[in-house]
């Protein structure tokens, strides 16, 4: 459909038709298009390409990212799959020996489908490429085709021939498949990375028969669709070294046109790129290689020379015998020229008048209009806002993006990008090959390794050491092994691993290792738990008194909201959007809100903080933001000041840094109500601020506050509306426990249009800053230059003062008096300074859009948060950012901080800071969160552990103290139980040679255990299928185990023991339980009385125990379970 509105363009154009003739010209023709702007060009050129299926094309733009946009936008506008983006294959401009694996894997695929389609292909590939890329030569093709493994269904698989080729060809055996060059064997499974292919392959087989081939994905290791065929591909830029090596135009089948955007820019970076290079060799051959390079050695070029690069002149060379066209600057020697008729899309800074009236000026001269745009309701947007504003267009909107607006004049066309009007950044994709330290930085954090400390519920803290073998008349089953004081051992049972958790601290605490047996454990358990309750008592009595209380209710929105909400520069997220609906139902709602809203650096809590405040305003009433520091008081003044500029809204905010005089006026106004937003830091709590009638109440990073604050905003809560707002991530696992206190949402992804931060670790190098400094001021932005140390400031200051004398440096730290800090701030908001120096007092809050690149002094000196946080100041705007890490040589740093700086520069994308920060921020949001004392409990017991011990705590109190509450809730949930153990002599384990890596069973084992419901139980059982081959019976009974234990509890069994063909259930083992006279019992005494002659109750003393047989598997023991649960469950319920 979407290829049908655009053929209407150029499809049937006599020019397009013409090029395409000159195209197959047997003479080399030079062609100059005349008067191609913004995406015009990208439509040509697919128009032109359609009519000639016989030619290969290669397009040549200037810059990388410029190519990018370009086969994005063919993409988009053509739907064909050959089209391949040829980028350079190093991983920073100036380092001939760093690879980057994703171009790598670009480049492998795009020449692999050039060479196999041989010299006549039928199928045109298009390649999209830009110089730097072009400077490299690369395999002559028959090296190429001759060396590619092809694989389809049905075939018969030599394995031991295959995996020596794989050997040779430089492939690494490992347990899973994470990067590009692995592969790995688990019984029936074959699973292959090649270098061919963003995702690697899982290649089934029977007996030696290919059965099926599927494409894995290498995070969660599952299948995602079947194909019938696959070619494995050697990593082409370091397996082949001693090969001849060609230009790309010598590779390229004779039938292949160039397009080139630029041929003397071209040629200027070739010459640069050689005299780089040259530079270079000399550096290298004076400085070699560190030997302990231990990580991705893989991508170390070992050797370089000048023969496996081009020089300007083999490029001129190289045109001289192919047709080439020229469709940004007038190439040499034209031949033939064609001339279109296009502008580029005006700027309309979001200025909607301007914008309509040019759409109907446009109309009024028979302009077709169309408007392009990748998401849906980004087109609704702003049909809404032309209805809203009366404007009477109909645009036609085409959901696929192109990256630059333009205007034919002489088809008459408009075709505009929704994200140059509404000026937001747009992205391009590119296809990622997957880095398996993003993989493993993630899972290790989860998993357990021997030498591990874990916290068991019953016991405490000891140490893992392992899975083992127990032998249980005569059958075999595993258990994990602890060691605890003086080497006592506890084996925990597989079906028990929910108890266990693994221990994390603050980083590197030690905890103390318990003793078995002793009760050091259960009163610090019991202790923690008291202190948890009373914290937990005051938040649960705040929301009784908050639920009780009337507040006011506010209208539903009006257009101005609409129009507030679509001029927000980036896309709103689903979570974004979720908690905006949130927070306005909540203000709808006549009881007072209490919301928190939780979300990374960057991810927008701030808009919806606008977004509330403005829906009081129009109501008439005012809207107070707190905020810890006057910086970003000011701060938060200039973004809800510029956001509402178009509105009839009044923004004002008071700090330290204003006079008495002022402060004065500004109070008065806001007592007559001519202030509609104050902002102001813990001063608007002062007795002397009077609202006329204060509608919300927004705290910004609300850990930032004390104790005494914290009371007074309490009292205020619980009459108006209140919106906090923090950046510390809550755990998701305390989230439910204070679901009972606090209404929450977690804004857990980045806008999709922000940009990854480009981050690079560098060693300090005074050629280096000055460049940083100078790319960021040249495109008119500053820069941020973090120096730890307030006594060095001044000299760091003077230091970059000298390397770039023209520019002015502001330098900023926390122990400068109030008016000059803020005096310097302001002064570089206001970009009276290029250069800010300063200590990390940037790191709450100091929003500066037109910051685009901030360098680090000392990174390793930081920790991950911080630098997450610092990282997070800049790329605020649609420019692209930069951040530079400067630390020593990375192979003299302890390996923490190594690996620190390392996660960072891999999780560069937005919202990777969630994941990167977790651990570490969990500990500190949690003790936030619940007051300073907690942390120390949650040092001593482990973080998982505290939040067991919670949900305890607050659960009890839901049953006790606030019965009335929560009546609804605990009639739904009334368990007796909380869980059951089972005890069996039945082989009940994942056998070795089923799964062989013991972290990986540990983890599924883990996993089974945690299960919440039976999708997920099925989802882990496709899942084993899917890796590991058909499963074996004992892993069908653990299955059944598990949804035993569900069933189990439900009845109110606290144990269950199957051994001899006999079952044991144990009841509840109070006998003043409120259990025994439940519905529960007495039907399954009914059960035992009318339904079943195999099972009878046993009194021992005062307690019960239900006792059945013959049994004598667990899929019998789940079928008499089930039986009777549906008994008990399908009466009481009726």
């Amino acid at each position: 459909m979407i290829q049908e509105v655009l053929k209407n363009f150029y499809g049937d154009d006599t020019r397009c038709l013409q090029i395409a003739n000159t195209l197959v010209l047997p003479n080399f023709s030079k062609i100059f298009l005349k008067g191609l702007h913004g995406s015009a060009a990208a439509f040509v050129f697919t128009a032109s390409s359609a009519h000639t299926d016989e030619l290969n094309h290669v397009i040549i733009l200037n810059e990388a990212e410029d190519a990018a946009y370009f086969h994005n936008t063919i993409e988009n506008i053509s739907g064909a799959l050959d089209i391949f983006y040829f980028p350079s294959s190093f991983k920073t401009k100036k380092n001939y020996r760093l690879l980057n694996a994703s171009h790598v894997m670009l480049r492998t695929e795009a020449l692999t489908k050039l060479a196999s389609g041989g010299g006549n292909s039928v199928r045109r590939k298009i390649l999209i490429t830009y110089p730097e890329a072009l400077f490299e030569k690369v395999v002559v093709s028959k090296t190429l085709s001759e060396n590619i493994i092809h694989i389809k269904t049905a075939d018969t698989l030599d394995i031991p021939q295959l995996l020596l080729t794989l050997d040779k060809y430089g492939f690494e055996r490992s347990d899973f498949v994470y990067e590009p060059g692995q592969y790995a064997m688990r019984g029936g499974i074959f699973d292959i990375y090649s270098f061919g292919n963003e995702k690697p392959y899982r290649i089934e087989l029977f007996g030696n028969e290919v059965d099926s081939i599927r494409i894995i994905d290498p995070e969660t290791q599952l299948s995602e669709r079947k194909l019938l065929q696959v070619s494995i591909i050697p990593n082409v830029d370091t397996q082949f070294i001693n090969e001849e090596r060609v230009s790309l135009f010598d590779f390229l089948p004779s039938n292949t046109a160039i397009w080139m955007e630029d041929h003397e820019l071209c040629i200027e970076k070739l010459k640069d790129n050689e005299e780089e290079l040259k530079y270079y060799l000399q550096y290298f051959s004076a400085n070699p290689l560190p030997q302990n390079t231990e990580d991705g050695d893989k991508l170390l070029k070992k050797n370089i020379s000048e023969e496996e690069f081009i020089t300007h002149l083999d490029f001129e060379e190289a045109l001289k015998n192919r047709t080439v066209l020229y469709f940004g600057n007038k190439g040499k020697n034209i031949t033939h020229e064609f001339e279109f008729n296009t502008q580029t899309q005006p700027a309309f800074n979001r200025q909607f008048d301007l914008l309509i009236n040019d759409l109907k000026i446009k109309e009024r001269n028979g302009y077709a209009l169309n408007v392009f745009s990748d998401n849906p309701n980004q087109l609704q947007r702003l049909q809404s806002i032309f209805d809203d504003l009366k404007a009477n267009i109909v645009f036609n909107p085409v959901p696929v993006s192109i990256h630059q607006g333009f205007i034919d004049s002489d088809l008459k066309i408009v075709c505009y990008t929704d994200h140059e009007i509404f000026q937001r950044y747009h992205k391009y994709r590119v296809k990622q090959a997957y880095n398996k330290n993003k993989a493993i930085t993630l899972r290790t954090l989860r998993e357990l390794q021997p030498g591990d400390f874990v916290t068991h519920i019953d016991h405490g803290v000891g140490v893992y050491s392992g899975l083992q073998k127990i032998d249980v008349s005569g059958k075999l089953q595993e258990a994990v092994r602890i060691i605890y004081k003086d080497k006592d051992v506890l084996y925990v049972n597989i079906n028990s691993l929910h108890k266990i958790a693994k221990y994390t601290g603050k980083d590197g605490s030690v905890p103390k290792i318990n003793k078995l047996g002793s009760d050091v454990w259960n009163r610090l358990k019991e202790k923690t738990k008291t202190k948890v309750k009373e914290i937990a008592f005051d938040l649960i009595k705040l929301y009784a008194q908050r639920k009780a209380q009337q507040g006011f209710a506010h209208t539903p929105d009006t257009y101005l909201q609409t129009e507030l909400e679509a001029s927000f520069i980036y896309e709103d997220t689903p979570d974004q959007s979720k908690a905006t609906a949130d927070v306005k139902k909540d203000m709808e709602s006549p009881s007072p809100m209490d919301r928190l809203v939780c979300g990374d650096v960057g991810f927008g809590k701030t808009e919806v903080a606008i977004r509330a405040a403005f829906k009081t305003c129009v109501d008439g009433k005012q809207a107070a933001v707190l905020v810890p520091t006057t910086i970003l008081a000011f701060q938060h003044y200039q973004t809800f000041k510029s956001r509402l500029k178009e509105f009839p809204v009044t923004v004002d905010f008071i700090n330290r840094f204003k006079s008495s005089k002022e402060k004065k006026e500004t109070l008065q106004k806001l007592k007559d109500g001519k202030i509609d937003i104050l902002i102001g830091t813990h001063g608007i709590l002062g007795k002397d601020v009077k609202f006329k009638d204060l509608g919300i109440l927004i705290v910004d990073e609300e850990q930032k506050f004390g104790v005494a604050h914290k009371e007074k905003i309490k009292t205020l809560r619980t009459t108006v509306d209140c919106l906090t707002l923090t950046a510390t991530p809550i755990p998701r696992t305390l989230q439910f426990s204070l679901m009972g206190a606090r209404d929450l949402s977690i804004i857990n992804t980045a806008p999709p249009n922000r940009q990854p931060i480009q981050t690079e670790v560098q060693v300090f190098n005074e050629d280096l800053i000055r460049e940083a400094v100078y790319f960021e001021t040249e495109r008119d932005g500053q820069v941020f230059f973090i120096h730890n140390r307030v006594a060095g400031l001044a000299e760091m200051a003077a230091l970059i003062q000298a390397l770039c004398p023209d520019l002015s440096i502001g330098f900023a730290h926390d122990q400068m008096e109030g008016s000059k800090l803020e005096e310097n701030i302001r002064g570089f908001i206001d970009r009276k300074y290029d250069v800010l120096v300063c200590t990390n007092i940037v790191e709450s809050g100091v929003d500066i859009p037109n910051v685009n690149t901030i360098i680090i002094n000392n990174a390793h000196q930081f920790g991950l948060s911080d630098l997450h946080q610092l990282r997070g100041r800049v790329g605020r705007s649609n420019k692209k950012a930069f951040c530079y890490l400067l630390s020593p040589p990375m192979s003299t740093l302890p390996s923490d901080s190594r690996k620190r700086l390392q996660t960072l520069e891999q999780h560069s994308e937005l919202g990777s800071g969630f994941q990167i920060a977790m651990r570490d921020l969990d500990i500190r949001g949690a003790g936030n969160l619940l007051g300073g004392e907690q942390s120390g409990f949650m040092a001593e017991i482990g973080f998982e552990m505290y939040q067991k011990v919670l949900d305890e705590a607050i659960r009890e109190l839901k049953r006790t103290e606030f019965k009335e509450l929560f009546k609804e809730e605990i009639s739904r949930q009334d368990d007796f139980v909380q869980d059951c153990t089972i005890d069996t002599d039945l082989e009940i384990l994942i056998p070795d040679e089923y799964v062989e890596n013991i972290t990986e069973r540990l983890s599924l084992y883990q996993r089974l255990n945690n299960t919440e419901n039976d999708e997920e139980l099925k989802d882990i059982y496709n899942e084993l299928q899917d890796r590991f081959g058909h499963i074996p019976s004992q892993v069908d009974d653990l299955f059944e185990t598990v949804r035993c234990r569900k069933l189990a509890i439900e009845l109110g069994f606290e144990k269950m023991s199957l051994k001899n063909n006999m079952l044991r259930c144990h009841f509840i083992n109070r006998p003043d339980s409120p259990y025994f006279e439940s519905d529960i019992f007495q039907k399954i005494i009914e059960y035992l009385q009318t339904q079943t002659n195999k099972a009878r109750l046993k009194q021992t003393g005062k307690l019960f125990l239900l006792i059945a047989e013959p049994i004598s598997s667990m899929k019998s023991l789940y079928e008499f379970l089930e039986d009777l649960h549906k008994y008990c469950f399908a009466t009481s319920l009726a």
